[in-house]
Formats: C-alpha cells, sequence, structure tokens
C-alpha cells in the first residue's frame, strides 16, 4: 500500500494544487466557484496527514463500499494520519465547501497535538459524518474563512499559532456539534445499543467464547457496521458506559450465574467465560463487583 509522508507528496498524488505552506494546506469553495478536483479513483493509501472537509455535493451520490450517501446538505468529516483511504470513479467530485489538509509535525509542540487526540470524531467513518446545520454551517464556514485569510497573506512569526488557535476552536464547535447530532439520532442509538446486546447474546449462546475467546471490541463494532469509536461514543452518550464497560458488565452478569454452578472452579469458569488467564478474571471481577469470585460464591451460596 502506497504511503504518503509529506503533505506536497500526497497533495501532488491527489493532483490537487501545490499548498503555500509545506505542512498546511486550505482549499476553499464556498462561494460560486467548486473545490478543486481530486484524481478520478484510487487504491488504498495512506499518508501522515489530518484532514477536515466540509462538502457539499451539487449532483449525484457519493458512495463508500456498496452503500450510497446523499450529502446535499453538507457533512463534515474528520480523517486521522495513516487511516486507509480508497475511492473509484462512482463518486461525484462537483463539489463546494472546503478542504483543511496538514502534516501531523505542523501541531508539534502545542497543546493541540495532545488534545486533538482526544477527539473521537477522527476515527469515524464515511457514513457518521457530522451533518450541519445551516446555522452550525455559517460557525464553521467563519472559522475556515478567519484561517483562510491568515494562510494567505504573507506569514510571520504568529501565522502558525493563529491558524493553530483557530483549528482549535473548529474542534470544539465540532465536538459540539457532535453532542447535538447523537441527541436528534436518539432513536438510532438506542437500536445500535440494542443490536449490541443482541450480538453478544449470540455470541455467548454459541459457544464460541471457549473457542475463540471474548469478542473485541472492533470485532462487534464491524458486525454492527459502525467504527469503533463511533460505537463506543454512541453507547456512552446512550448509557453512560462505554462498549468495553457493557461487555465487561455483560460478562460479569454471564460470571454470576456460571460461579453458582456446583464443581466449577474458579479457574474454570474463567476459562468458561473465554478469558485466557483466571487472574484476570478474578481481578476484573473483583474491580466490578467489590469482592473477589470466590466470596461471591461463599456469600451467595449461603443465601
Amino acid at each position: 500500500m502506497q504511503h504518503f509522508k509529506t503533505l506536497s507528496a500526497y497533495l501532488e498524488y491527489l493532483e490537487l494544487p501545490r499548498p503555500e505552506h509545506p505542512m498546511f494546506s486550505l482549499y476553499s469553495a464556498m462561494g460560486g466557484d467548486f473545490l478543486p478536483c481530486p484524481k478520478e479513483s484510487s487504491p488504498p493509501i495512506t499518508n501522515d496527514c489530518y484532514t477536515i472537509s466540509f462538502k457539499k455535493f451539487v449532483k449525484g451520490e457519493l458512495t463508500y463500499g456498496r452503500t450510497k450517501y446523499d450529502f446535499t446538505n453538507g457533512a463534515l468529516f474528520f480523517i486521522a494520519p495513516r487511516q486507509v483511504l480508497q475511492w473509484d470513479s462512482s463518486a461525484v467530485f462537483e463539489q463546494k465547501g472546503f478542504s483543511i489538509n496538514f502534516h501531523e509535525d505542523f501541531l508539534k509542540g502545542t497543546d493541540l497535538a495532545h488534545q486533538i487526540k482526544k477527539y473521537g470524531f477522527f476515527s469515524y467513518s464515511a457514513n457518521e459524518a457530522l451533518h450541519l446545520s445551516p446555522s452550525e454551517e455559517r460557525q464553521i464556514e467563519s472559522i475556515v474563512e478567519s484561517i483562510k485569510v491568515e494562510y494567505h497573506n504573507n506569514q510571520d512569526e504568529f501565522s502558525k499559532s493563529i491558524i493553530i488557535a483557530q483549528l482549535g476552536t473548529l474542534f470544539q464547535y465540532a465536538n459540539r456539534f457532535y453532542e447535538r447530532q447523537f441527541l436528534n439520532r436518539k432513536e438510532l442509538s438506542n437500536d445500535l445499543l440494542e443490536q449490541f446486546n443482541q450480538h453478544l447474546g449470540t455470541y455467548f449462546q454459541s459457544g464460541r467464547l471457549e473457542e475463540k475467546g471474548i469478542p473485541s471490541i472492533e470485532q462487534l463494532a464491524a458486525e454492527l457496521s459502525v467504527s469503533q469509536r463511533y460505537l463506543s461514543d454512541t453507547l456512552k452518550k446512550e448509557t453512560g458506559k462505554t462498549t468495553t464497560e457493557h461487555l465487561q458488565l455483560y460478562l460479569i452478569d454471564e460470571a454470576k450465574n456460571i460461579l453458582l454452578k456446583p464443581n466449577k472452579s474458579i479457574a474454570e469458569v474463567a476459562y468458561e467465560l473465554g478469558f485466557e488467564y483466571p487472574q484476570y478474571f478474578s481481578t476484573l471481577f473483583k474491580k466490578k463487583e467489590g469482592m473477589s469470585p470466590s466470596e461471591y460464591r461463599d456469600k451467595y451460596r449461603l443465601n
């Protein structure tokens, strides 16, 4: 798989205009123009850059895999370094909006270099993009316009810090707008939680725990056709617990039933639940229940 270590090499591959800064670029078409078109198609590629793109497609549909998405109302995408990108000629590139690309080293030595890793939306997939309301769109566009002015000015010692400050503001607004999107999609969130529990139940009842071990969060997310981070963030908004916490609670609940069966050692219970090491099972159980598996068994057998 081809990997691009510099922003310039990546943009050259996309057949886009050269950036005015070696580690930062901005293309904007929020008025009457269209964004410059990247190359028509590409096999899987990766790069060392962050991308923030707001796309309003004037006509046609955009296809990701086998799913078509209508983004004519505008969607905001966030892509982190080393994520795999691929597209084909079925995509429509006649679009308005903006595209910001910057190398990860552009943030080195700044607070934003640490903060950016906390934003889950950089790990969301295409169908989990942020859909903006008209007022939200205007807010984001005003921030981008400020960045654009600084980007096209004769750059001085203040330029980079001003652009980075504006990027930080953009990310904070995006975080707020995602909160709104989660709330507005409450029905979808409830459905996702129900599907998650159903998948866990099916996996546990199939006997695959002993054979294949505890399912990974990545595996569960893939079966639900969502990204790992989006699944965790959605469940967190809906229930206050992450995907990992839900999985752990499910395991503990199953453990309680098995512990009260006669003639089962703690190690046998752990292996039956898919734990490779019984000590890890005992540690997790005590952390969640405030007592060891043996103490739980002794207490409830007496009752």
